[in-house]
């Protein structure tokens, strides 16, 4: 068994990628540490330890506080169980929205690499990608069995629209990686708070999530520098569409990875004004959105996806940034 890995500070580094050379050297670096450092599901986490057994009233499973409604008065009034039980379902929700979107990102991946020509070193990364991309749904959905919980995701009328995903790289590819970065970003932001915080963490919950951010750090950094080394090269036209669609897509899926999950939300009969002062009406929540996309969103701007038009758009979305006054 190989041990989940102990931090969770190293990154990716962003590297300029102006020539192919360039480029390629990042993309093989990527691919070598794909191979030597990796994890399966099945291998490398002991879901019949004792220690690693999902109770539904285990008080670890109490919101952190990087979720809003884990601070607030309504939730710290209910009994210690009714406080794990909606951790765990909070948890678990994040867990299947999340295979639900990897499984869409696999077929895009794979729809991208159909078409690569022999040689394309991006074919083999993008190979790798789809099988780390395999083992963290069936971790996610192996944990979801094992709470017993009746969690579904994704609603369905959102499901059912974003079966088109996988068909943006035949659109444009440069799009694609937008909506890869716009699901990874702000999963990667909240779990590494989570882990941040100084609350006692369920060892399961800990393992998964530092396995998923050990490898998910090699998947973001092969979308940024894809994006990095395509999109200036792009004619105009294409880079004002991209950059008129990139805030729509990552304000989307922002919010479709940070939001609380209305099933939930229903089981616990969680009153309606709690939670739109928890997640409408707080300012704190609107940074969150905010926040979790940032490192995108400088992207965008460094590429030049970024001009007096679109960025009202980023308003419009609510990911816009203001500079801080002095």
């Amino acid at each position: 068994m190989t041990q989940a890995p102990s931090s969770t500070a190293a990154r990716e580094h962003d590297e300029q990628v102006a020539s192919r050379k360039a480029y390629e050297t990042v993309i093989e670096r990527l691919s070598k540490a794909s191979v030597d450092k990796h994890w399966e599901p099945y291998r490398d986490i002991p879901w019949d330890d004792p220690e690693f057994l999902v109770d539904p009233a285990d008080p670890r499973w109490e919101l952190p506080g990087v979720d809003k409604l884990g601070g607030h008065p309504w939730y710290r009034s209910r009994p210690p169980e009714t406080r794990a039980a909606i951790g765990l379902w909070r948890v678990a929700t994040a867990m299947k929205i999340g295979l639900q979107f990897e499984n869409l990102l696999k077929r895009g991946l794979l729809n991208y690499a159909y078409r690569l020509p022999n040689g394309a070193p991006e074919f083999r990364y993008v190979y790798h990608e789809t099988i780390e991309e395999g083992h963290h749904g069936m971790m996610f959905q192996e944990f979801v069995n094992r709470t017993k919980l009746p969690i579904r995701g994704m609603p369905r009328p959102l499901s059912a629209i974003a079966q088109t995903a996988p068909l943006i790289p035949l659109i444009s590819t440069e799009l694609f990686f937008v909506f890869v970065l716009g699901g990874e970003d702000p999963i990667d932001h909240v779990q590494r708070k989570v882990l941040k915080d100084d609350r006692p963490h369920h060892p399961l919950e800990e393992t998964i999530m530092r396995i998923h951010i050990a490898e998910e750090a090699r998947h973001i950094s092969f979308a940024r520098h894809f994006l990095r080394n395509r999109v200036p090269r792009m004619p105009a036209y294409r880079r004002l569409l991209l950059g008129i669609a990139s805030p729509v897509v990552l304000g989307l899926m922002a919010r479709i990875m940070l939001a609380p999950p209305g099933a939930l939300i229903r089981h616990f009969k969680i009153p309606v004004s709690v939670v739109s002062e928890v997640y409408v009406r707080n300012p704190a929540a609107k940074q969150e959105i905010r926040d979790s996309i940032g490192k995108t969103r400088d992207l965008c701007a460094e590429i030049g996806l970024i001009n007096p038009l679109t960025r009202r758009i980023w308003r419009l979305m609510g990911i816009w940034a203001e500079p801080e006054r002095a």
